[in-house]
C-alpha cells in the first residue's frame, strides 16, 4: 500500500483521484477547507504550514505521490485569491513536502490547465515565477482580470516545475503536470452561476472537439498513471487532457 497526498481533495478533481487511488488499496491524506484529513485554507502562510505540518504527522515515513490540486476559479474576488491559492499554495505544499517524497522516490502531479497556454499579463507571471508574493497580487488586483489571474497562475506553475524538474529529480523525486481542458466540477457549476460568465464557459464546453465535455474521472485516470511506475521514464511533461481544444486551438504548436 502506496501513501499519497492531495490538496484540494474534498471534491472535483482531487476527490476522483483520491478516489480511484483508495480503489488500488492506497492511503490518500486529504487537506482541503472543509471535509479533510487536514483542514487547512491554502490562501494563507499559515494554512500553507498547518497544511504541510499536517501532512506529516500522517505520513511520518514517506510519502509515494503528492498532487496539489486545490484551486479556485474565474468566479471568486479579488484575483489575488487565484494567485494565492492557485501558485503560492500549491508551492508552498510542494516544497514543504519535498522531502518526504524523497524518502520514498516519490512522484509529484501538478494540476494545470488548458489556461496555462494562452497569453498573461508577463510582469504578473514573473513576479510569480519570482515568489514574490506581494507583487502579485498588487499587479493581479490592479488588472481587475480574473482570466488573467488565473491563466497566469497555471502558467506560472507550470513553468515553475519545467524548471525545477532536473532538481528535484537529482533528489529523487519525479514531477509532471495534467492540463485539464473543461471538466464537469463543481468549480464550473460556480463559475456558470455567475451570469455574466455562463455563456462564455458554456461555449467553451460546446466547442470541444470530442464531442463532449470532461469528467473529473478523466483527469484522475492520466493523474494515477503519472503516479505510477508505468510512467517511470515520464518527468516534466505536461499531458494534456482536454478533449482535443489545444490541438484545435494551436494545431502548429506542441
Amino acid at each position: 500500500m502506496a501513501c499519497y497526498a492531495i490538496t484540494g481533495g474534498a471534491s472535483g478533481i482531487g476527490a476522483a483521484i483520491g478516489a480511484q487511488l483508495r480503489s488500488n488499496n492506497h492511503q490518500v491524506i486529504v487537506v482541503d477547507i472543509q471535509n479533510a484529513d487536514v483542514v487547512a485554507d491554502l490562501a494563507t502562510v499559515a494554512g500553507r504550514e498547518h497544511a504541510v505540518e499536517g501532512v506529516k504527522a500522517l505520513a511520518s515515513d514517506g510519502l509515494d505521490g503528492f498532487i496539489p490540486c486545490a484551486g479556485v476559479g474565474v468566479n471568486v474576488k479579488p484575483p489575488s485569491l487565484i494567485a494565492r491559492i492557485n501558485y503560492f499554495g500549491a508551492l508552498a505544499t510542494i516544497e514543504g513536502l519535498k522531502d518526504l517524497l524523497a524518502k520514498k522516490h516519490g512522484s509529484i502531479v501538478l494540476i494545470s490547465s488548458i489556461s496555462a497556454t494562452m497569453k498573461a499579463d508577463t510582469a504578473y507571471v514573473d513576479s510569480l515565477l519570482a515568489n514574490d508574493e506581494s507583487a502579485s497580487i498588487e499587479i493581479v488586483d490592479a488588472l481587475g482580470d480574473a482570466n488573467s489571474a488565473y491563466a497566469g497562475s497555471k502558467q506560472a506553475l507550470t513553468r515553475w516545475m519545467r524548471r525545477n524538474c532536473s532538481d528535484y529529480l537529482a533528489q529523487g523525486v519525479r514531477m509532471n503536470a495534467v492540463a485539464p481542458g473543461y471538466i464537469s466540477t463543481p468549480l464550473n457549476e460556480k463559475i456558470e452561476a455567475v451570469p455574466a460568465l455562463h455563456k462564455v464557459n458554456e461555449a467553451f464546453a460546446q466547442s470541444i472537439p470530442l464531442g463532449r465535455r470532461g469528467l473529473p474521472e478523466d483527469i484522475a485516470n492520466v493523474v494515477c498513471f503519472l503516479l505510477s511506475e508505468e510512467s517511470a521514464f515520464v518527468a516534466g511533461a505536461v499531458l494534456l487532457v482536454d478533449g482535443g481544444h489545444d490541438a484545435m486551438f494551436r494545431p502548429d504548436q506542441f
